[in-house]
């Protein structure tokens, strides 16, 4: 199978400047539920017409499906919403939510279903688990290198679809609620205002890591692979991706031409490809941010890989960057977008003219009267190739034409005009037929929803800790029912060991242990074959952050033992039903939920968050390493924004990422009659940042308050936010 080039197509200009540049495939939105919700999406009429045009190029058109979705949306707008594209052809959907692919499993079996980079799939497993449930490729978090994209083609044989060119999200696709924790923009609404574009200082126990000229710590530099094309489809990538639906056509149309070069040219030459520089510039020039980087194919992170100085173009530059798109927008436009066809035209004196026309297994023929007897001169045969070969605008061209003629005939130059233009009419209709589908009425395919929170159970109050010193200051509070602690806590070489003393220490309160946020490669070695004896043991359940442990949780038969934590998303009763289906019980209620939207949910097998800062980010870059040097030794920095506020960070080093905390800590407490009235099977309190007797009189005051059912509490605690618990996302 050939490479196919994937580029992105933000309007309709953008999608003909991708095919017209070289392009295979293109991928847009519509205007619901894709993740670039202020591009220029397509309304139905043009996204229709769009399918149209792809398939007319022998292309493939890919829809952005790629949100969560609300449990109302998922029911009774996703349905009507693709049905027309469904029926028109479309070639397949970029999916993130796990109750979407459910969903469109079931209504429209037909349509290949891929797994977004938002679903922050890091492994083989996951990866697996994806082809179980019916998707055909998937695109891997992007933090992932060759080897490890290696492994997942090898283990699965799933197509795998890696970006390749243009911006690059700080964060884990899909583990990111920066924009939405600080302006209620959610990123997994498609709405994200672009946070970490901006400036913050980076401090270290209250000493400055950073200054003017590493003033945007966040800010990624743009990837640029076209040196690696050989190395990535070695890897078994299929499909390359290009990031860009939010840039201009000229870009698209740019960035798309320079890489069909070097696809072709590696398919005909392997052994001498070599990228001049000439084209590296071109890329340059086209957009960058304080140079490219080669993504993470053999890094895992670095300072390189950072834009932190954010340097605006100068005059200079975006005038020649205004020149160039000029040149690339005459060179394109100058250029038709048409497919060769077959004709085989007859005229017979005596019979109508008949024109066919073939294209693949599509077949258009057309008869028209008016052929005669020529009184003065004949029409040559290369009067009448000439006329037809006038096919202007149309979207097709003779490949090649056969012409079968009498010696001697009139033939009116309107007739064979007609011929070819309702020939190509036809052609086009049988084309567009060709892709057609017929889907089941909604009705008559019902969503299948497993039975929720009949298995098992959980209650009472739960407290996470992160550090030996909250764990201490809390244990032998009265009211607690169990105490979760990172996995990090446990001795590697005795971890077994390490439960028994925790269980020890806890005495009567039960025990959780929390998988790392992000899961690689063989980082869970150390744990993973002894699991079932720490359950044995007596730890309760353990809390499952990513999906990669998820579905290493299942192949090792401990679904039913775990509870998915909030990033792991359930936003609606499909996405629930999928993880209940795959023996899930327990499950975290989403945080970008309002009460409302909680209220409506099933949450007699969920917990809900009551007290903690959010982890807003879980990022591959490390802040320490980047603003000073590598330690590995756990550090604590903070961000402050323009607006004073400080957001936490973590570094986990045992499994080399960072944890980006909210500004503030979640607190419910001022809420506790609401809460009760949600239902959730049990109720947690997330501590992150606070040491101590702060931990101690934060449990304290949620014991009092929840509990016991006082309403005193929080009186004396720390600055709150009640997050999206009041005004949730669009």
């Amino acid at each position: 199978m050939n490479a196919e080039l994937l580029a992105p197509a933000g309007s309709f200009e953008a999608l003909e400047a991708a095919l017209i540049s070289g392009a295979d495939a293109v991928y847009l939105g519509g205007a619901k539920f894709g993740a670039r919700a202020y591009a220029d999406n397509l309304n139905e009429e043009d996204l229709c017409r769009a399918i149209d045009l792809v398939h007319r190029q022998d292309k493939k058109l890919y829809m952005t499906v790629n949100t969560l979705l609300k449990e109302q949306e998922l029911e009774e707008e996703l349905y009507r919403y693709l049905l027309p594209y469904y029926r028109e052809g479309l070639d397949g959907v970029i999916v993130q939510d796990l109750g979407v692919v459910h969903a469109l499993r079931t209504w429209f079996p037909e349509l290949p279903v891929h797994g977004s980079t938002q679903m922050a799939i890091s492994g083989a497993a996951s990866a697996e688990l994806m082809k179980q449930e019916g998707l055909t490729r998937v695109v891997p978090a992007r933090e992932l290198s060759l080897e490890e994209i290696r492994e997942i083609y090898k283990t699965t044989g799933l197509e795998i679809e890696c970006f390749i060119h243009g911006a690059l999200c700080y964060s884990y696709s899909g583990m990111c609620l920066m924009s939405s924790l600080i302006g209620g923009r959610s990123g997994n609404r498609g709405r994200c205002a672009g946070t970490c574009r901006l400036p913050y200082e980076v401090y270290e126990k209250g000493k400055r890591l950073n200054g003017p000229n590493t003033a945007y710590p966040l800010n990624t530099k743009d990837m640029c692979t076209l040196e690696l094309l050989p190395e990535i489809l070695d890897a078994g990538v299929c499909s390359l991706k290009i990031e860009g639906r939010m840039k201009k056509p000229e870009y698209t149309a740019g960035v798309v031409s320079v890489y069909r070069k070097y696809l072709d040219f590696l398919a005909e030459y392997p052994e001498k490809f070599r990228v001049e520089k000439q084209d590296m510039d071109l890329l340059y020039d086209l957009f960058n941010r304080d140079g490219f980087h080669q993504s993470y194919f053999k890094v895992r992170n670095g300072k390189h890989m950072m834009a932190l100085k954010n340097a605006k173009l100068t005059d200079a530059k975006q005038k020649n960057s205004n020149l160039l798109y000029e040149k690339i927008r005459k060179d394109w436009k100058g250029k038709k977008l048409q497919r060769g066809m077959q004709g085989y035209l007859t005229l017979h004196y005596g019979e109508p003219a008949r024109l066919v026309l073939l294209l693949e297994d599509c077949q258009a023929v057309v008869e028209k009267a008016g052929i005669q007897k020529a009184q003065n001169q004949p029409v040559s045969r290369e009067r009448v190739t000439a006329q037809l070969h006038k096919t202007g605008n149309a979207p097709f061209f003779f490949d090649t034409l056969e012409i079968e003629m009498d010696e001697d005939l009139f033939v009116p130059m309107q007739l064979l005009n007609e011929l070819r233009r309702e020939g190509m009419e036809q052609l086009d209709q049988a084309l567009a037929a060709s892709f057609a589908r017929n889907a089941p009425d909604q009705q008559a395919v019902e969503l299948s929803s497993p039975e929720i929170g009949k298995d098992r159970q959980t209650e009472g109050l739960w407290v996470m800790t992160e550090t030996e010193e909250q764990l201490k200051s809390v244990c032998g509070i009265p009211g607690i029912t169990g105490i979760c602690v990172p996995i990090s806590f446990l001795d590697r070489k005795k971890p077994l060991e390490s439960v028994k003393q925790l269980l020890a220490e806890l005495k009567a309160v039960k025990l959780r242990i929390a998988l790392p946020y992000m899961v690689r490669g063989r980082e869970d070695d150390w744990y993973k074959n002894c699991l079932k004896e720490m359950l044995e043991l007596g730890v309760d359940c353990f809390v499952v952050r990513s999906p990669e442990s998820a579905a290493r949780m299942k192949m090792q038969g401990l679904a039913e033992h775990c509870m998915l934590d909030y990033c792991i998303y359930t936003l609606n009763s499909q996405a629930q039903s999928f993880y209940r289906g795959n023996g899930f019980a327990l499950d975290t209620v989403p945080v970008e939920l309002n009460a409302r939207e909680i209220r409506d949910r099933d949450n007699s097998c969920s917990e809900l968050v009551v007290y903690g800062r959010t982890p807003m980010m879980i990022t591959a870059q490390c802040l320490k390493k980047n603003m000073d040097q590598c330690t590995r030794a756990f550090a604590s920095l903070s961000l402050k924004d323009r607006k004073g506020m400080t957001f936490p960070v973590r570094c986990v080093c045992d499994s080399c990422y960072n944890v980006i905390y909210n500004s503030l800590p979640t607190s419910l407490l001022k809420d506790a009659d609401r809460v009760r009235a949600l239902g959730a099977a049990s109720l947690r309190v997330h501590l992150t940042t606070e040491r101590g007797k702060e931990a101690a009189s934060v449990v304290k005051a949620c014991v009092n308050v929840f509990v016991k059912g006082r309403e005193e509490g929080g009186e004396n605690l720390p600055e709150s936010t009640r997050g999206h618990f009041k005004r949730g996302v669009e």
